[in-house]
């Protein structure tokens, strides 16, 4: 199972650090990386394998959500079944 997480905000030291830290820490492995700064606005999406994920999928995704508020920054954390099936034509 895998997991699509996108991040959008002001571009400030250490998101991808917090991003991957959190990701680390509930055993979720980083599969690919994107990211750009377009002036001082950070964009970024991530592919995670949560397979073995220590915590809940909803667990995860609350507490990436929860740092993104924290830092100032929109992430979303979507299944990637939920992201394939609103991409499909």
């Amino acid at each position: 199972m895998r997991a699509v997480v996108a991040v959008i905000g002001k571009d400030t030291v250490g998101i991808l650090a917090k991003v991957s830290a959190i990701c680390a820490e509930a055993n979720a492995n980083i599969m690919d990386v994107t990211q750009t700064i377009m002036q001082d606005l950070f964009a970024m999406t991530m592919l995670i394998d949560i397979t073995k994920c220590e915590n809940e999928y909803s667990a995860l995704a609350d507490k990436l959500t929860k740092c993104g508020e924290e830092m100032g920054l929109q992430i979303h954390v979507m299944h990637e079944d939920i992201f394939n099936a609103m991409h499909r034509i």
